[in-house]
């Protein structure tokens, strides 16, 4: 249903699929009156955005969705959201395992999810819908946007035909995809890598690729890599158990949805024939952008209208979750008052540098990588060779799942975090460290960390009483939410390293140590941006 548009809100956000849901959740939760904008009045069938990290549940278990999105998967929860990478072709006999996110399992408090986007935003509809701070206007476009000293203003029409209506709030949040008016209305510009590839999606349906494929029991999507595309993949992926799938691959430029055999690309990057009914055919361009800020005064980007990258690796949709994890506490603290000036800075400051490090050190990295070992190693010049460094790679895929870990090291509301600026690269660790995302720990009340967090920042106190009453006295004056958390140290929990642990709204850390300093009034104000 297509509420009518209010004349005044706090935050409109533009563009209604999965990262302006959440950014609506997070803000409705939290009381702030929300317009979300959408162009479509149901999901897309489109499916994409379907490997959802540990990290991204997480946000649903804060969202209260997790059992409703997990309830709405499409495949068994044995296929996880690992894959295989094969070499020339899938059935070649040379593939390893990739992508095996359950080795950093123990470091988040959720399991991980995979469901086509459009259920996942289907799910994320229906928790929007049980809020009621928050205004949805399905069928709308964005066709404008101003600002001045006091507010914004966005002009939506009716895409079904109609006259404009003006919406006026307090921000504005362009989540309105790498097209995004909002971005161009604020006048906000892209740096852009263009890899100059022409690639097609597929949707099609085949039972017989699903026999072909038992081989290879719990793997939910196939890279492979052939000499012929310079390393750049050739890409399926299983939309639900048994029957459809989509296909990502490179396409000369001037291929048409007929003037190609996709069914014989098909048949050779899989090397058999099988079964094939398409139920899309369609094209983007491989590209990395991202925009040179994620802030213009009171309006702000998130997801693809901020940052858009090939779909390698499962890190689109989730990157854009953590953006509307992030924007969502700060404005929310603004706009009640106990967050400081420098906190809405703070979101471009620690984002932008750690999408620019996923697309530099993942992701284009992985494409050189990929190029230049199909360019050095070929089986049937070298078999030897090329074996012993296939098998490498296989050890490099494993690692590389440790090393990304998105960090906030350097942001200006990080307290005593290690030198350096925020960055996908990273190490998993235990330790509470200021800048890093907290692990889960149970407390001996029998809840984990996570289930005890509030609204605001938490304090976790480890026999750390009257410290935590020092800066409990200072956030109470200060107006700033703070929960206390009261433990001992045994049972693991000793692994955080420290007595005292001041955790963010978005279960990161924002200050760890075995003493709060002298004055903890400045150690709050940093954390809130108000010393900026």
């Amino acid at each position: 249903m297509t509420d009518k548009p209010a004349d005044r809100t706090d935050v409109i956000i533009a563009g209604g699929g999965p990262v302006g849901m959440g950014l609506a959740i997070e803000l409705g939760q939290r009381g702030i009156p929300v317009t979300v904008v959408e162009r479509y009045e149901q999901p897309q069938p489109i499916p994409k955005g379907q490997n959802l990290t540990q990290r991204t549940m997480e946000h649903f278990h804060a969202w209260g969705a997790e059992q409703e999105l997990r309830a709405a998967r499409t495949i068994p929860p044995e296929y996880g959201i690992g894959g295989l990478t094969a070499y020339g072709t899938l059935l070649s006999g040379h593939h390893y395992d990739w992508l095996k996110r359950q080795l950093v399992r123990p470091y988040y408090y959720t399991d991980n999810e995979r469901l086509p986007q459009y259920a996942t935003e289907a799910v994320l509809r229906e928790r929007v819908a049980s809020l009621g701070s928050v205004t949805t206007l399905y069928g709308y476009s964005a066709e404008a946007a101003h600002q001045d000293g006091d507010g914004v203003t966005l002009t939506i029409v009716p895409r079904k035909g109609g006259a404009s209506q003006v919406i006026e709030g307090r921000y504005l949040v362009g989540c309105d995809g790498s097209r995004s008016v909002v971005r161009e209305q604020a006048a906000i510009p892209l740096t852009r890598s263009d890899h100059d590839k022409l690639m097609v999606l597929l949707v099609f349906r085949s039972t017989g690729l699903h026999e072909l494929l038992k081989r290879f029991p719990g793997k939910s999507f196939y890279n492979v890599l052939h000499p012929d595309l310079k390393g750049y993949w050739q890409f399926f992926g299983r939309v639900d158990l048994g029957n459809t799938w989509f296909f990502h691959a490179p396409v000369p430029a001037d291929t048409t949805a007929e003037n190609f055999d996709f069914t014989g690309y098909l048949h050779k990057a899989v090397g058999a024939e099988f079964d094939v009914a398409f139920e899309h055919i369609g094209f983007w361009d491989l590209r990395v952008t991202i925009a040179d800020t994620y802030r213009q005064g009171r309006i702000f980007i998130a997801g693809d209208a901020a940052h858009s990258h090939p779909p390698y690796g499962g890190y689109g949709i989730n990157t854009g979750f953590e953006d509307a994890r992030n924007l969502g506490w700060k404005l929310a603290a603004r706009l009640q008052g106990w967050g400081g000036a420098g906190l809405l800075d703070s979101y471009d400051a620690e984002r932008r540098p750690v999408f620019a490090s996923t697309a530099r050190d993942f992701i284009e990295k992985a494409i050189e990588a990929d190029r230049d070992f199909l360019e050095r190693f070929d089986p049937e010049r070298d078999r030897a060779a090329f074996e012993t460094e296939w098998a490498e790679r296989g050890t490099g895929a494993t690692s590389e799942v440790q090393a990304f870990e998105p960090n906030y090291r350097g942001s200006p509301i990080v307290i005593g975090s290690a030198p350096g600026q925020p960055s996908a690269k990273g190490e998993h660790s235990f330790v509470a460290r200021a800048g890093h995302h907290l692990a889960p720990m149970p407390l001996s009340d029998g809840r984990n960390v996570f289930d005890a967090f509030g609204p605001g920042f938490t304090l976790l106190a480890f026999g750390a009483g009257e410290e935590a009453a020092r800066l409990a006295g200072a956030a109470q004056k200060a107006g700033v939410p703070l929960t206390v958390v009261e433990d001992d140290l045994e049972d693991g929990r000793d692994r955080y390293a420290s007595r005292l642990v001041l955790v963010r709204p978005d279960a990161f850390v924002a200050f760890a140590g075995d003493e709060l300093p002298e004055d903890v009034e400045m150690l709050l104000a940093r954390a809130v941006g108000a010393d900026q």
